[in-house]
């Protein structure tokens, strides 16, 4: 019974490595869509979020059937338990490129009131956590967890400069009022997106060591 309890663990280690690697992608399209006003690749995503629900379900499955047929001890729990708050957290992060796309498709027969340059550095920091997580998923690091955790104050601080400088340009333009508050909730998104990859590395750090790391304070 314990072979087949591993195996199953294997297999659902698996899913959640190509489910986060899928999202990785995903964000790196979601931005080239929208600084390139690209509707065809927006459309795309938007069409695609469907698969990251399935992955999510078909791996919150998998998770109840080991609970009840495999008799897992208390440390395969704390595992499983994790490895269903992170699904749901990773299912959030592809939630949210979505509702960047629709945005961008909004946007798409606008000229930009400024080149975008801080919006794609901050969706390259974002990425760059969500890869992290998958490796510290993958390695149960949790040294390296902490540091995703600590590299969200990075894309605060994008949220931030971004937020300023478009309340600037409202000012300066209120004509373009609405484009600036589409851009602000693209900003917004990114930087949730940045909080659910803490949370992945924080459930991490919770799988292995069995105690909860606040890592958002």
């Amino acid at each position: 019974m314990r072979a087949t309890l591993d195996n199953e663990l294997r297999s659902i280690h698996v899913d959640i490595i190509k489910m986060g690697t899928l999202i990785e992608k995903t964000i790196e399209e979601t931005i080239t869509a929208l600084v390139q006003q690209d509707t065809v690749l927006a459309k795309k995503i938007v069409e695609g979020d469907d698969r990251f629900d399935e992955m999510e379900l078909e791996i919150e499955q998998q998770c109840i059937y080991i609970i009840a047929r495999q008799q897992p001890l208390a440390s395969d729990l704390r595992k499983i338990f994790s490895i269903v708050k992170i699904v749901t957290d990773l299912e959030r992060i592809a939630d949210h490129c979505q509702d960047i796309s629709k945005l961008t498709l909004d946007l798409a027969d606008k000229k930009y009131v400024k080149p975008l340059i801080d919006i794609p550095n901050m969706a390259k920091q974002v990425k760059e956590m969500v890869k992290m997580t998958i490796d510290c998923y993958i390695d149960q690091d949790v040294d390296k967890s902490k540091i995703v955790c600590a590299n969200d104050d990075v894309v605060d601080k994008y949220f931030y400069i971004i937020m300023n400088d478009l309340e600037l340009v409202m000012k300066e333009k209120p004509e373009e009022i609405k484009q600036c508050m589409d851009f602000m909730m693209i900003a917004k998104y990114l930087e949730r997106m940045a909080d659910h990859a803490t949370n992945v590395a924080e459930w991490v750090i919770y799988s292995v060591e069995g105690v909860h790391f606040e890592g958002n304070d």
